[in-house]
């Protein structure tokens, strides 16, 4: 029992916390705080994993029961979250200023820094389409009265990768101080390659769920 217990464990925190991918969302985060000074991005730091703490503790409990109320497939959260990363993997290559980032004049405003806490970085980057799939499928067998210890292990792994996540936003100025501004805007550019990539990957996996005849499975 205690190995099993064990096991999930470290099954339910690497699925998590590969799924948010704390470096992936890093790269959002150094481009849509570039104009905000370090309290500023510390704020949306903390309120973007919140944010995300909140909606996976929600889906995590009550994920598949609204799901199925509403008739709402989890395809149709990949294709959406596709849709919003591959708009931000453009805007990165061509080096152009995300709506989603303030201007010097806005950046004292708290609003906007709440917003773009929210969209892009809480969702679709950290708590998007697929870490909500990985953590309604590790809940859809653990119903909260009768395996709460099991449910307890998924919330605790969340809590977990959000404190790994906010740790290493908060450290993007040690990180990117390492690196040139012109090697910056080169690896800001590949790494905006990789997240279209992994965009359109997030489209095809939710097209492929929705429409398997297409893909044949």
């Amino acid at each position: 029992m205690a190995s099993d217990l064990i096991s999930f464990s470290l099954f339910a925190l690497s699925s998590i916390l590969i799924v948010v991918n704390p470096l992936g969302a890093l790269l959002v985060y150094n481009s849509i705080t570039e104009f905000m000074d370090a309290d500023d991005k510390r704020r949306v730091a903390a309120y973007g994993c919140r944010i995300a703490g909140a909606v996976l503790i929600f889906f995590t409990l009550f994920g598949s029961f609204l799901l199925s109320l509403f008739g709402i497939t989890i395809s149709a959260f990949t294709i959406a979250g596709g849709v919003l990363l591959f708009g931000i993997g453009m805007e990165m290559v061509y080096a152009r200023t995300s709506r989603a980032k303030v201007t010097a004049t806005e950046k004292y405003e708290s609003i906007d820094a709440e917003e773009i806490s929210s969209m892009p970085l809480a969702f679709p980057m950290i708590s998007g389409p697929g870490t909500i799939t990985t953590v309604i499928v590790l809940s859809q067998n653990t119903p909260l009265f009768t395996k709460p210890l099991e449910l307890g292990i998924i919330l605790g792994s969340v809590l977990i990768t959000l404190v790994i996540t906010y740790l290493v936003l908060i450290s993007s100025a040690r990180i990117t101080k390492r690196v040139g501004q012109r090697e910056y805007r080169v690896v800001n550019r590949l790494m905006g390659i990789m997240l279209m990539a992994i965009a359109v990957q997030f489209i095809i996996n939710g097209i492929s769920q929705a429409f398997p005849m297409l893909t044949g499975s």
